[in-house]
């Protein structure tokens, strides 16, 4: 059972043990040939593994889906000193940029005008301010000063982005990321290319989780959630079809060791993520619930549960700060 520890882990298993994915994507028991990577990819420990009946159509499929990643990798890595995002951030400009850069935008603007800001793909200068100050030999463990996180919003408001097929423009001291959404849009960007070679029954995680139909045998997937205080724990398991699954927690990643200061910032404030230890939210799609799932981390309840039906959302399992857990359905 695949467990969401945000982007701990990536896994592609086109089918269970020991069942192969005939052409036509029936499972069929035999045994099957097992193709399997193992690398980094998308700053995440990286499994891609293909069962399939023949053995170098599996290994076929492996190098399909790596390739496809790569490609995009280097379109929204942050990590990528050469990548399209890292050269936006850098110049302020793209001209002719890359048609799934200018998409996933796009879907940003969208996610972020829907939330009313709460996602905003601009909040990088809260990150670089947050990384200096606790990097910094004795930090002040309180944060960093109000007048240098009012600085920093200054340069953040996604409204100011300019979009167009034919250029990309940030207002001066503007910087993207895309580490709230890039995710989701990956894995739906292998699943496609999956399904178009005879997938019909895997599950897909690059950083968010994915399944192509049911398991080869019919039932549902597993996807355990982990326990935020306990993250190698399973708090709760979804049993999903054809569906995306993404969890955003404060402990994904902490800037200080009291977990006061997280990667989740709110794009009002400068502040953290504190309502929830964890939310997950399940779609048809992992770019609505990667996206999503971080803005309805600085939501209360009652206004994620309002914008449930205009966002494509059908499932928000919510674990508060006080260890509560809320079910929200569309």
């Amino acid at each position: 059972m695949p467990m969401l520890s945000r982007r701990r882990f990536i896994n592609i298993s086109a089918a269970a043990a020991g069942l192969a994915l005939a052409p036509l994507g029936r499972a069929v028991a035999l045994n099957a040939d097992v193709a399997v990577w193992h690398g980094t990819m998308l700053g995440a420990t990286a499994t891609l593994k293909i069962h399939h009946q023949a053995r170098d159509e599996a290994e076929r499929l492996i190098a399909a889906a790596c390739s496809e990643a790569r490609r995009l990798e280097r379109l929204f890595s942050l990590y990528l000193p050469d990548s399209a995002l890292v050269e936006l951030n850098r110049t302020g400009i793209l001209v002719d940029p890359a048609p799934e850069l200018v998409d996933l935008l796009s879907d940003s603007r969208r996610y972020a005008e829907l939330t009313d800001g709460m996602f905003d793909p601009t909040v990088q200068p809260l990150w670089k301010l947050y990384v200096e100050h606790f990097s910094s030999a004795g930090a002040d463990p309180s944060g960093p000063p109000q007048a240098a996180v009012k600085a920093a919003l200054g340069h953040v408001d996604y409204r100011r982005m300019s979009i167009r097929r034919d250029r990309i423009v940030l207002p001066k001291g503007a910087e993207l990321t895309l580490n709230g959404i890039a995710q989701g849009y990956v894995t739906d960007k292998v699943v496609d290319l999956l399904r178009s070679q005879g997938i019909a029954q895997s599950l897909v995680d690059m950083g968010e989780t994915r399944t192509i139909g049911s398991r080869p045998d019919g039932s549902s997937w597993e996807v355990g959630i982990a326990d935020p205080e306990h993250p190698g724990r399973i708090e709760t398991t979804l049993r999903i079809v054809d569906r995306a699954v993404s969890t955003s927690g404060g402990y994904g990643f902490r800037f200080d060791p009291t977990g006061r200061f997280n990667h989740l910032f709110d794009p009002t404030n400068g502040g953290c993520a504190s309502l929830y230890r964890s939310v997950t939210t399940v779609a048809s799609s992992a770019t609505a619930a990667d996206a999503l799932s971080t803005a309805f981390s600085l939501m209360p309840e009652a206004q994620i549960r309002s914008l449930l039906p205009k966002t494509g959302i059908e499932r928000v399992h919510l674990i508060d700060a006080a260890g509560g857990v809320s079910e929200l359905v569309a």
